[in-house]
């Protein structure tokens, strides 16, 4: 019986070391993981939902290091493909991938304001009960005159 745990431990391979995980040799990093990594001595970067350690590449950036800093620590997607990158510049990128956005982190930046979203409705509702039982007292008190 161990010997099946420890066979099921080896397969899906999850590790746990400093809010990363490893599984099947692909690390995954949170938010809040990669959200400290915003100096220009230890800069990360998500594109596309990967993480790339790109601190070495800051000096040989063409656009300078400040537009990288800039985006340090968070998802620089859309300001990479605003800038129209080249297939050389995509494939240089590989060589600074260190793992993937986690799912749960995918969720949360997808769906902020998720855990808010009752308010989103409930607020309105009230306005609109409110107003409409004014409404009708108004109604009724200029009826009956």
């Amino acid at each position: 019986m161990n010997e099946s745990i420890d066979k099921d431990a080896t397969d899906t391979n999850i590790a746990e070391d400093n809010c990363e995980k490893v599984e099947d040799g692909v690390k995954y990093y949170t938010l809040e993981d990669i959200r400290v990594h915003n100096m220009s001595n230890d800069t990360w970067l998500i594109i596309h939902d990967k993480v790339y350690d790109i601190t070495s590449f800051l000096e040989e950036h063409p656009g300078g290091e400040e537009v990288l800093l800039e985006q340090a620590g968070a998802d620089a997607t859309e300001s990479f493909e605003d800038v129209g990158h080249s297939t050389d510049a995509r494939e240089m990128l590989q060589h600074y991938l260190i793992g993937e956005l986690h799912m749960v982190s995918m969720v949360a930046f997808i769906y902020p304001h998720k855990a808010d979203s009752w308010t989103t409705w409930l607020i309105p509702a009230i306005a609109a009960t409110v107003v409409g039982i004014l409404c009708r007292i108004y109604m009724l008190e200029h009826k009956s005159s």
